[in-house]
């Protein structure tokens, strides 16, 4: 997700155009104790900002002394208006963000390093590999709460009429047997067996890699490198057989984002879509009466690192601006946002999956219903993308990742090609800003 604009706090709706949050008088006023805290959230579904306002109120009702004012904000571009707010000394106090952008703002000095504020309950309950997705150069800048890992959306009748095992978390497909499958539940003609849609190719790209043993970045000699082996590539490859030599999966899909995709789904067009385990709620509520669907675990890798299971993550985070005088108040309310049943309920609101351990066995989570089961159980199995801590990945993604990747699906270049670009052209890059 990129995002843009923040809105005000009275906006009723995180998609309204053209708003702007006034946020003077925040982390960098002259009186840092005058005035509520402020909390820039990022919530733009109606059940999640419904949560995260009620749990405003409740923490202002039990802490009067340390009030928090609620700001709602909007994903789309909310990496350009904080770094305007932090250079003109007037961030929120309460960050809410994702991990991807926390590696400049750290670098930048915005961003508070948690360590010395983390309560020892809210560490316990957030697994060491949750931490890593937040740690740059040994700081901790986030509290990472929720995560939107890849599942596969399938059609259930097609996938039954196919006669195709069905795939568990236990015993989920190969990458060979989700190849395998493809073929069976495509009907030239008539139905794809899969639709990628890859309007947006690099972050998925990248963190499937983990899957096949691969990570594309690379540490060697204390510094980023890209590769793009054979481990880093192998889900690439597939992608691009299915597209261009099975014809497997619907090359006009190449162009949308997941959301453009339901229609065709509905409709019998894609037997099976790879997409973020939140759009489970849009599947939900467009899905005509009596379509039915299943969520699915992604393949797995043979002879991979965490029996092919792993896959990169970018969570939701929640920091502290490096600028606030109220440091500790601002680490108790975020302690107060990601307790268990708090964690477990903002994760509900937004149909995602929380990062502590506690919340994840939530009873109002732990269900078969709309596939949450699945998503739940694959939290053991999410790693820090490899992305993450990259300095100059932005460039890379938007200049060389995004448009190789591209044509490399669409079948315009060949993969020699398309490593030359990812690795050549990106490297030059890092080199940049690691002078």
């Amino acid at each position: 997700m990129r995002r843009r604009d923040f809105l005000t706090a009275a906006a009723g709706s995180a998609g309204a155009a053209g708003a702007t949050a006034l946020l003077g008088g925040c982390a960098g006023s002259a009186d840092g104790a005058s005035g509520p805290l402020q909390y820039l959230s990022l919530a733009w579904q109606k059940e999640s900002i419904e949560v995260n306002k009620a749990l405003v109120a409740a923490w202002n009702e039990h802490n009067p002394s340390a009030r928090v004012r609620y700001v709602q904000g909007s994903w789309e571009s909310v990496h350009d208006q904080l770094l305007t707010s932090f250079e003109g000394g007037e961030a929120p106090d309460v960050i809410h963000d994702e991990a991807n952008d926390l590696t400049d703002f750290a670098h930048g000095g915005y961003l508070a390093d948690l360590r010395p504020l983390l309560p020892p309950d809210l560490k316990r309950q957030i697994s060491r590999a949750n931490w890593d997705t937040a740690t740059i150069e040994g700081g901790v800048y986030g509290v990472p709460f929720l995560h939107d890992p890849r599942v596969l959306v399938a059609n259930r009748k097609l996938l039954e009429r196919s006669g195709v095992r069905t795939p568990t978390v236990q015993r989920p497909w190969s990458w060979e047997e989700f190849e395998d499958a493809a073929k069976e539940l495509t009907v030239r003609g008539r139905t794809y067996g899969v639709a990628w849609s890859m309007k947006e190719p690099v972050n998925q790209s990248v963190n499937l890699t983990l899957s096949t043993g691969g990570a594309v970045f690379h540490r060697e000699r204390g510094k980023d490198v890209i590769r793009f082996d054979e481990p880093d590539s192998a889900v690439a490859e597939l992608i691009h057989r299915q597209v261009n030599t099975d014809r497997t999966a619907a090359r006009s899909s190449l162009g949308m984002a997941g959301s453009d995709t339901l229609p065709g789904f509905f409709a019998g067009r894609y037997a099976i879509l790879p997409l973020n385990f939140s759009f489970r709620q849009q599947v939900r509520q467009q899905a005509p009466d009596g379509f039915e669907w299943v969520t699915l675990p992604m393949p797995a890798g043979r002879g991979a690192p965490g029996g092919g299971q792993l896959q990169g993550v970018s969570p939701q985070t929640l920091s502290v601006a490096q600028d606030t005088s109220r440091k500790k108040a601002a680490m108790a309310f975020i302690a107060f946002m990601t307790r268990p049943d708090h964690m477990a309920r903002l994760a509900k609101g937004d149909w995602l999956v929380p990062a502590g351990t506690e919340a994840l066995r939530d009873p109002a989570l732990d269900t078969a219903e709309h596939g949450w089961r699945t998503g739940l159980r694959t939290a053991s199995d999410l790693r820090a993308s490899p992305v993450l801590g990259v300095r100059g990945y932005p460039e890379w993604k938007d200049k060389v990742a995004t448009p190789a990747f591209q044509e490399y699906y669409a079948g315009s270049i060949g993969l020699r090609a398309l490593r030359a670009k990812l690795v050549d052209d990106g490297n030059r890059i890092l080199a940049r800003y690691q002078r």
